[in-house]
């Protein structure tokens, strides 16, 4: 069941899985305002019942980055330019770029759990779209890069937090500072790919990844999905109360001692 299709994004359901398609290979899946509106609408209309969010793009690159037509001055048409947004308060130049953003929050909800197939470039926005996700599987080919800084800009698309909690704060810096590409290979050795595999086999391998997914118990993953989401900010003895907490309400769900 398709349930939206519009700027460059599609979104099908298929029973607990949906599918999250970037469909402009053309331009390859670069990325715009629009196509963010897009996302973000996505995330809204994804049923309660899905349980796995894949996200896929059609062509020979997940995405190639923002549109090159957001670095001339008349940005695009409807939207406003980087010079506007520079000209702007602060309140609104915050406000525009957090509504940006929202194209790449709601990935990580607690209720679903969100895999990336990626498959060649992965530049810049697109690089963040995958980072946005719980889990990515990438082709051999895949290519990932960060090429912000090298426009004067900063990652910005709520992909640093991941990036530094996946490979850490160096390298995190070094990929983001130089610009380089980061090759399916490192991406897996380094923790930033679940799993690499030849680019015939992605569709399947991403299709078994949310089958096993699947099989685990909907209510124990939403609440291991918190506790790992939430580790990072909580000292060791909060953990573990955060850990008795979620184990005792496991319990009585299973004993069938909640309302």
């Amino acid at each position: 069941m398709t349930l939206l299709d519009k700027d460059g994004v599609q979104l099908t359901v298929d029973d607990t899985v949906a599918t999250v398609t970037l469909n402009n290979p053309a331009k390859r899946n670069a990325q715009s305002p629009a196509l963010w509106r897009a996302l973000a609408e996505a995330g809204k209309l994804v049923p309660g019942t899905v349980r796995v969010v894949v996200l896929r793009a059609e062509g020979k690159s997940f995405s190639a980055g923002l549109d090159r037509q957001a670095f001339t001055p008349e940005g695009f048409d409807g939207e406003p330019s980087f010079l506007d947004m520079a000209r702007g308060s602060d309140s609104e130049l915050d406000a525009t770029i957090a509504g940006y953003q929202d194209a790449f929050t709601w990935w990580r909800r607690n209720d679903i759990v969100s895999i990336a197939a990626v498959q060649g470039h992965a530049v810049g926005a697109g690089f963040q779209l995958a980072l946005a996700c719980d889990l990515r599987v990438c082709a051999d080919d895949a290519q990932f890069a960060m090429r912000e800084t090298s426009l004067g800009l900063v990652p910005d698309l709520t992909g640093t937090h991941p990036l530094v909690g996946l490979v850490g704060y160096a390298r995190a810096l070094e990929i983001c500072v130089t610009g380089r590409f980061v090759h399916a290979e490192e991406a897996e050795r380094t923790g930033l790919a679940n799993l690499v595999v030849p680019g015939a086999e992605l569709d399947g391998a991403v299709q078994d990844l949310a089958a096993a997914l699947l099989a685990a118990d909907r209510d124990a993953v939403i609440e291991t999905k918190a506790l790992l989401r939430g580790a990072v900010d909580r000292t060791y003895e909060e953990q573990r109360a955060a850990e008795r907490a979620a184990q005792a309400r496991r319990l009585r769900a299973l004993a069938g001692l909640t309302d």
